[in-house]
């Protein structure tokens, strides 16, 4: 009895009693309230969503990740589009320029909310370079009289690179432009419907991203140009909160018109983000596991200390915000094994532990993506408005890098993890 009521004595200290301060960047490191700030966190791109579509679900999860330890989720305030834009997630925030969708507004607010009361913290991603929640590519339609939109994979004749460049067309687009502004201004405004305090006010929010793995392709100097003045408009809406670009990083594609280094140039961006795909990238084969792992984990290395280098020259602080990796065998079914997976998120976490405990710019590391109780309609299926949401986006093979509730090796070196980064705060 005792025992239970210390309990909920320190669940209740540590929700109602902790400091709740904006995080800061003091030479180099995340910082809150003074002390040193890092974290392993998740990408829950679809809780705005889940807020709306099942509440009592989001509220599962949030509870789930919250035990792990998980105190910092990567999500959306920003989808583009409607019911006749294939492989997007709906219902959309912004039906058309400056037309939102009431009740995910709501969700939002709802979200945010239940992370406060968890004492979690966003990351806010407001736009995308991808298709699945409309993104650059959809401004762009729209600022063309619904022109046309190039589909990129799955669709027959897609071709990614055809909408890589379509999609770049966003940051010489003035219209384009205006109106992801003018969104930009909407989300940092708003005052949240439940407990009334401002979104820029509030200390849930870690931080404004600009876009989810903005590229600048062929459109290499606007990107840049885009990148500093996007984050300086933030700068002069909301001076609580930090900026990051959502950079994918120096990706092996040297078509993706992305500089690592130069991209981050700007006094408006607070902090470094990087992503890894050892998987999409070719240098990991999961039907040939036992010729490839190895040469991914040296790959995976050498680009996260490749990373690390710039910013610690730059002394800001860094993150991978996402990784992640298929079932054994690429399987799709949620029963399936996953002993690669746990040896890969094993080592992947350990990289970024210790690397932290001698380079003060290692701050976070978020895995893709938290499925939770999710399910697909049938493994490896597209997704459709009314499926289950989980972590895979609408134009990928649904249950690819989904983690899900059942998992529960990963979720234990999830929860070891999360409390070797957690001490160092």
């Amino acid at each position: 009895m005792k025992k239970f009521i210390l309990i909920i004595f320190l669940m209740l200290y540590s929700q109602f009693f902790y400091s709740q301060g904006f995080i800061k960047v003091d030479n180099g490191k995340f910082t809150r309230d003074g002390k040193t700030y890092s974290y392993l966190g998740t990408n829950f791109w679809y809780g705005m969503n889940l807020a709306v579509s099942d509440k009592e679900r989001l509220i599962r999860e949030l509870d789930r990740l919250n035990v792990l330890g998980v105190k910092n989720l990567r999500v959306i305030a920003g989808s583009e589009g409607n019911v006749t834009t294939p492989w997007t997630v709906q219902p959309t925030l912004q039906k058309e320029p400056g037309v939102y969708n009431d009740e995910l507004w709501t969700g939002l607010d709802f979200l945010l909310v239940e992370m406060k009361k968890r004492n979690m913290l966003a990351v806010v991603c407001l736009n995308n370079f991808w298709p699945w929640s409309g993104g650059f590519a959809q401004y762009v339609s729209w600022a063309n009289n619904n022109e046309f939109i190039p589909y990129p994979p799955p669709a027959d004749n897609g071709d990614w690179k055809t909408y890589q460049q379509y999609s770049a067309r966003f940051y010489s687009d003035t219209n384009a432009k205006k109106w992801f502004e003018n969104h930009i201004e909407k989300v940092i405004n708003r005052v949240n419907s439940i407990n009334n305090i401002a979104y820029k006010n509030d200390t849930t929010i870690m931080a404004w991203q600009l876009a989810n793995e903005p590229e600048g392709g062929n459109n290499v100097t606007e990107y840049r140009n885009w990148l500093h003045q996007t984050a300086q408009f933030i700068k002069t809406l909301d001076t609580n909160h930090l900026v990051s670009i959502g950079s994918e990083g120096n990706t092996p594609s040297v078509e993706n018109g992305t500089n690592f280094e130069r991209d981050h140039d700007s006094p408006y961006i607070d902090y470094y983000t990087f992503h890894l795909w050892v998987q999409n990238w070719g240098w990991y084969d999961p039907m040939k596991p036992k010729e490839t792992y190895n040469f991914a984990i040296t790959k995976a290395y050498e680009y996260i200390d490749a990373h690390i280098k710039i910013a610690q020259k730059i002394n800001k602080p860094i993150v991978l915000e996402e990784f992640g990796i298929s079932r054994d065998e690429n399987s799709y079914e949620s029963n399936s094994s996953t002993k690669i997976r746990d040896s890969f998120y094993k080592s992947i976490f350990e990289k970024i532990y210790s690397s932290s405990k001698s380079i003060p710019q290692v701050a976070g590391v978020n895995f893709w993506a938290w499925g939770g109780e999710g399910r697909p309609r049938y493994p490896m299926s597209i997704w459709k408005e009314g499926d289950d949401l989980i972590g895979d986006p609408p134009h990928e093979y649904q249950g690819w890098y989904s983690v899900y509730n059942t998992d529960r090796k990963t979720k234990r070196i999830i929860r070891n993890y999360t409390c070797k980064i957690n001490s160092n705060n």
